[in-house]
């Protein structure tokens, strides 16, 4: 099962736009989203796609983004760090800026992705058995070029679309 998995939007539509096209274009239905949406207005954005969202350190309003993000549709999955399993595959999200945290999922050992976001900064690391993924930024600091990506959890492969 191939999905989504983007982080750092930071209100940027245009990227977000892009981002949302393709993955409707691949017909990916099912996003990770590792925090820094900002606002909840841009969370309209992701209508139609089944979601799990961590919130950031820079969401506004992160009360509000929740319930954007659940009257999109009640199955979204909304939380500070979410851990279960996506087709059968454990795994773990959590924003990154709380390092205790990120260590903690990637620790437990139980996890075959944790996926994170917050530096935007790509990583893809293997660490004991869990691969450690942050697909880069959409918006805000630019320390890199922009990017979003595409994970098939049953084989591992993971495309990094940059723009």
């Amino acid at each position: 099962m191939s999905i989504g998995v983007l982080s750092d939007s930071h209100d940027d539509l245009a990227n977000l736009q892009t981002a949302a096209a393709d993955y409707r274009r691949r017909g990916i239905i099912q996003l990770i989203h590792c925090g820094d949406l900002i606002h909840a207005a841009t969370a309209h954005l992701l209508t139609g796609f089944k979601l799990i969202y961590v919130d950031g350190n820079m969401d506004q309003d992160s009360g509000e983004i929740y319930r954007t993000l659940r009257d999109l549709d009640p199955h979204n999955v909304v939380l500070p760090t979410f851990e279960g399993e996506i087709a059968g595959v454990s795994v773990a999200v959590t924003h990154g800026d709380h390092p205790a945290e990120l260590d903690r999922v990637i620790q437990s050992g139980i996890h075959r992705f944790v996926f994170t976001g917050h530096t935007h900064r790509r990583r893809d690391e293997t660490i004991g058995p869990t691969r450690l993924f942050n697909p880069g930024a959409l918006g805000g600091l630019k320390f890199e070029s922009r990017s979003y990506s595409v994970v098939d959890l049953a084989s591992g492969a993971i495309e990094v679309i940059e723009f």
